[in-house]
């Protein structure tokens, strides 16, 4: 992980860290996001506006609007009830911003894709433990490959979306 974070502000891309014990509720969680990202006045904190913020990240002083946010203590999320929601919104704004395509699937002008990831370290919980509740979000398929979980979004209106199965918590494990 330190690699890549290294790799991606070499290249004038921003990493930006937050604590999983301020995500807890929707209300903070929106409240954090806004504030260490610098979100604009107008952000509604509520779903979509998370998702058209990050969307729409200018990255802030960055060369790049290219954006790493890493999440510290994600097992303080594992029994949210927003969980799979959360993951969702992720999926989405990552899908727009990294293709920046309209919601018809459109390229969407006048900006260029640039990369935005979203990384959930956990400390103590299991990644299998944290995948069911993970994969319970709105078109999202989640995968366990090399001990990582990775998320993603499926079905037809993702165009190029990946088609991974739903998670089973007898997947095979490393």
């Amino acid at each position: 992980m330190s690699a890549e974070v290294v790799k991606l502000q070499k290249q004038g891309g921003s990493v930006v860290r937050l604590d999983g014990r301020q995500l807890r509720e929707p209300a903070s969680l929106f409240a954090t996001f806004a504030r260490e990202l610098s979100f604009p006045g107008y952000f509604g904190h509520n779903w979509d506006a998370l998702v058209d913020c990050l969307r729409d990240w200018h990255g802030h002083g960055a060369d790049t609007r290219n954006l790493a946010v890493l999440i510290d203590r994600a097992d303080e999320l594992a029994g949210a009830d927003f969980l799979g929601l959360f993951i969702s919104v992720l999926c989405q704004a990552a899908w727009h911003a990294n293709l920046q395509l309209d919601a018809d699937g459109c390229p969407h002008e006048p900006w260029s894709p640039f990369v935005l990831h979203f990384v959930f370290l956990l400390a103590e919980t299991t990644p299998v433990a944290f995948a069911e509740p993970a994969a319970t979000g709105m078109d999202v398929g989640v995968a366990l490959t090399d001990g990582r979980l990775t998320a993603t979004l499926t079905g037809t209106d993702w165009p190029g979306a990946d088609l991974v199965p739903p998670f089973r918590a007898t997947s095979p494990q490393p």
